[in-house]
This record gives structure tokens, sequence and C-alpha cells, in this order.
């Protein structure tokens, strides 16, 4: 067996080093064929944006930024059971569990919760996989167009508590919606 007819991948292309003519060195069938496309491409429809003026209807699946919930008390959902951050394919969740003390039964709903939750937004990839691995539902990703705000600091990406849980009014909010 020669190397000659031996193919790793089964598709073995012939290479021709054919001379080119005289007219072919030219390039003028590529350079006209070129022209023509840019001049087809000058009276199609653009598709440009002004963007602050208008908006682009977002995707029915669009996922926005993380936030979590809590429960109709204003306590957090959240009992560091660790799925999410098993879940998320780009590892950029991270938590440390704690045990709850007496007298935080208005905080947090169980016995464990998340002490430090984290969200590395630089890694994230907005899959939604944490949101449905989530047992107690606790973790989902919100419709807001503002997705991550700018900064300059690496250390602004990485959001704690602080930024996800869920503003007590809101949850508040949400509890009126449910009784009415």
């Amino acid at each position: 067996m020669s190397l000659d007819t031996i193919s790793l991948s089964g598709k073995k292309k012939e290479v021709s080093n054919k001379k080119m003519t005289f007219w072919e060195s030219l390039y003028l069938v590529a350079i006209f064929k070129g022209l023509m496309i840019t001049i087809r491409h000058l009276f199609q429809r653009k598709v440009t944006i002004k963007y602050p003026e208008e908006k682009r209807p977002l995707s029915p699946v669009y996922r926005g930024q993380h936030m979590l919930k809590r429960d109709e008390l204003g306590r957090e959902n959240c009992t560091a059971c660790g799925m999410c951050a098993v879940a998320c394919p780009a590892e950029a969740i991270t938590m440390k569990a704690a045990e709850r003390k007496p007298g935080e039964e208005l905080l947090y709903r169980e016995e464990k919760y998340a002490e430090i939750y984290e969200i590395n937004m630089l890694r994230c990839i907005f899959c939604g996989l944490c949101e449905e691995a989530c047992p107690k539902d606790a973790i989902y990703l919100t419709e807001t167009k503002v997705m991550v705000p700018s900064a300059s600091k690496r250390e602004d990406f990485i959001f704690g508590k602080d930024k996800l849980v869920m503003p007590l009014t809101e949850a508040m909010k949400n509890r009126q919606n449910q009784l009415s």
C-alpha cells in the first residue's frame, strides 16, 4: 500500500497544476463578476436600523439578565443546591452554602441558603440552562433589554447577590398580582 492511495477522511481530491491561459491570467472575468455583485447590492433595500429611534423586536425566546426570585413573603427561594452551577456549560456560577441562623426565618425559606451567589457575566452565554435546572424555581432570566452594563474593570462583571436578588418591592407587587 503506497502513501498515494491512503486518505484519512476518505475524500481524496485530485489537484491539477494546469497552466492558466493568457485571458485567465488577466483576471478580467473574475473582476467583472465581482463588479456585478457590487452593482447588484447597490439596488437592494438597506437592512440598517437607526438604533436610538428604531428598536428591533425581541425574539420570543429572548433571555436577558439573571434574577434570583423571592417568594410572596419576600424570602429568597434559593436553597444553594448547586444544580444551576452544575448545569452551567460555561461554569459561570459559583456559590457557597450556609445554614440559616435563628431569627433569619423571614430572610430565607429553607434551612440552607446561598451565602455567596455569583455569576461571572463575562463567561455567561445566556443559555438558560441554570433556569431549567433549578428545582426551586429560584433563578430566571428576565426580559429586560439591558443585558450587562459596560464597565472597565473585570470585577464589575461579577454579579453578586446585591445585583441578582429581586427587589423586595417587586416581590410584593408579584404577590398582589397573584391575589387579584
